[in-house]
């Protein structure tokens, strides 16, 4: 009997290999990933009731920090539990539809929170340098013009790469990751994968590399404007470059983890592995200490709740 055709051989149940390098080490993941999960969960759950419960910290600026926890607490509800079972009991199948299904919840909520950056760094821009017009301007009617477009370009993109994922033919079901990330599905293709390869790269590059130029360009304005007027505002400032920093950071890591798989390279797939986790599970962390904790009103209120829950009686 002759073989079929290349193109007939496809999976739509797959296996998330990441990490197999290691052999009888690889459960001791469980035990950072887990403790980074946790940390995750519990600060951003309590900067989201904080912000929520506290009508003090219900202007926009608080409003947009919420968000950004709201995101930093479903982007890794969306793949590590999946991932923490699967390097203790070895859980590793997934389905093609719910490797799809997490691949889109992934890159939307990482889009979202690239967006979140910018929608902030207009909150700053219009505090510091249109302070006469910042409630005119953050008002929800005229915010919606900010918030609309960023959001369907974010939402047409990423639809567009995992649809175009999902139509392919797979002759393989082994991914070499821990989590359903585009390329480590994509590059499991019987056919050509340039298209996708292409929108992949567009989507990677327009979405957080646009929204770190637009924030990049609102921060200097604010600098100009600060520098040139000579007012006080070192604290502005400071929160501004911390910003830069972070999400500096964050699409340099990102960038490397996309074109990890488009390159010819040396590192291993633990490598690569490892950079993704940093740039999708490590900012979830550290964002609520970034956006929160430095927050002046946001710490006080949070040194406030803990007396208030300590003289509670039980």
């Amino acid at each position: 009997m002759k073989d079929l055709p290349e193109q007939n051989h496809t999976f739509t149940d797959f296996t998330l290999n990441g990490f197999h390098s290691l052999g009888e080490w690889r459960p001791l993941l469980f035990i950072p990933f887990f403790v980074m999960f946790v940390l995750s969960i519990t600060a951003n759950s309590t900067l989201i009731y904080l912000i929520k419960s506290q009508r003090s910290l219900h202007s926009p600026m608080y409003v947009l920090i919420g968000f950004m926890a709201l995101s930093d607490l479903t982007l890794p509800m969306v793949f590590v539990p999946h991932m923490l079972l699967n390097l203790l009991f070895n859980w590793s199948g997934i389905s093609l539809n719910g490797c799809l299904m997490q691949m889109f919840s992934i890159y939307f909520a990482g889009s979202f929170h690239s967006t979140l950056l910018f929608w902030m760094a207009l909150d700053r821009y219009f505090a510091i340098c249109k302070p006469l017009y910042y409630h005119k301007y953050m008002e929800i009617g005229n915010f919606m013009k900010f918030i609309v477009g960023p959001v369907m370009r974010n939402a047409l993109l990423v639809v567009t790469m995992v649809s175009l994922a999902g139509r392919l033919s797979f002759c393989s079901n082994i991914i070499d990751h821990c989590l359903c990330e585009h390329m480590a599905l994509v590059q499991l293709a019987c056919g050509d994968i340039s298209i996708n390869n292409f929108v992949g790269l567009f989507s990677a590059f327009l979405i957080p590399t646009t929204d770190f130029i637009l924030v990049a360009a609102s921060y200097g304005v604010i600098f100009v404007s600060v520098f040139r007027s000579g007012k006080g505002h070192l604290k502005a400032i400071n929160t501004c470059i911390t910003h830069l920093i972070v999400m500096s950071l964050s699409l340099t890591f990102a960038l490397i983890a996309f074109m990890l798989y488009r390159i010819r390279n040396e590192i291993s797939s633990s490598g690569r592995i490892i950079i993704s986790i940093l740039y999708l599970l490590v900012p979830s962390c550290i964002n609520p200490l970034i956006y929160g904790w430095r927050t002046k009103e946001i710490r006080i209120t949070f040194l406030r709740f803990i007396k208030i829950y300590k003289v509670l009686p039980f």
